[in-house]
């Protein structure tokens, strides 16, 4: 696809933002710099969020494969806690486990729940199913070990952005099928979930100009895959939107923006998880590009995280449906 001038659609308060966004075309000799460089600044920790404990931990990995690290964030108290197992997104090549430690100590603070976010490995070093085993195994030990934890194994939730989201449908997926442990919810935030987004003959005109572009998502796609997206043969435990049956799973949230590369992807998705009888609430913010809802001030990004948490709260207060 070649890109369309669509900055005149994005929302005017995230402007300053995207403009701040760093260019990339991602290539493998980029990787090393990327996952070395500066990240966004964090937001200020207030006393609540400072109070969290954070501990690092090293679990054991899928069968002949390295441990796994985890950062586990707890609230103060003796619990039961609900909990949230967070994804990391990077379109599977970048990112890092504690690279939301700000946001994850805040929503520990005022969600009064544990997160336990997972260090997998990356690609292209790391070929599918490398990520989705180092998830289902982090996930294992969070329930073997959820008495020690302080957690409710009935209120236990996989939860990503981008790549993350991706991972995390998949994982709901390779845990309902099976049938080890029972997920109270999936909070999917612009979920990367579908290879053949990249191979459509007619793509949606007004996506992926900005941040995540259909450049970069082949690359994440055939780096991860280690075949061209949309070849054949592709597992729904990679591409969760390749899954043919979506009965079953837990509860949904999905999120995205207008503007973001997912935007149709994320739309079949949630609509399949609403044929399939799955409580489903589906958010599409307009002029939102990739990761717009990390913009501190604008207006839409602020309706992003709210919506956002208010849906975690019912997840984490309720249990399963």
């Amino acid at each position: 696809m070649t890109p369309t001038d669509t900055r005149r659609l994005v929302d005017p308060e995230l402007l300053t933002l995207l403009d701040a966004w760093p260019k990339v075309d991602l290539t493998e000799d980029l990787l090393p710099a990327l996952r070395s460089a500066d990240r966004l600044p964090a937001p200020e920790l207030d006393a609540a969020s400072k109070a969290v404990d954070m501990t690092r931990r090293t679990v054991p990995g899928p069968a002949g494969a390295p441990d796994v690290g985890v950062l586990v964030y707890r609230p103060t108290g003796a619990g039961p806690f609900s909990c949230i197992f967070h994804i990391h997104g990077g379109g599977y090549v970048i990112g890092a486990v504690d690279g939301q430690e700000a946001q994850h100590r805040g929503m520990v603070a005022r969600l009064g729940c544990v997160i336990v976010t997972v260090d997998y490995r990356l690609a292209p070093e790391t070929r599918f199913p490398g990520a989705i085993e180092d998830c289902y195994a982090a996930l294992a030990w969070t329930f073997a070990n959820a008495a020690e934890l302080g957690v409710d194994p009935t209120r236990i939730g996989v939860m990503g952005e981008s790549a993350g989201g991706g991972l995390a449908a998949a994982l709901a997926l390779l845990a309902r099928d099976r049938g080890d442990y029972a997920l109270a919810f999936q909070h999917l935030i612009y979920p990367m979930l579908d290879d053949r987004t990249v191979t459509h003959a007619d793509p949606h005109p007004h996506t992926g100009e900005f941040i995540w572009t259909p450049h970069n998502n082949r690359f994440g796609w055939a780096a991860l895959l280690g075949v061209e997206p949309g070849s054949d043969g592709v597992s729904p435990y990679a591409a969760a939107a390749r899954a043919e049956d979506l009965t079953g799973l837990p509860p949904a949230f999905v999120s995205t923006g207008s503007l973001d590369l997912f935007l149709e992807e994320d739309l079949e998705y949630a609509r399949r998880l609403l044929r399939a009888g799955v409580a489903t609430e589906l958010h599409v913010y307009p002029g939102g590009y990739h990761g717009f809802d990390f913009d501190p001030a604008a207006a839409v990004a602020q309706q992003a995280r709210r919506d956002s948490f208010a849906a975690l709260h019912r997840f984490l207060n309720q249990g399963p449906i």
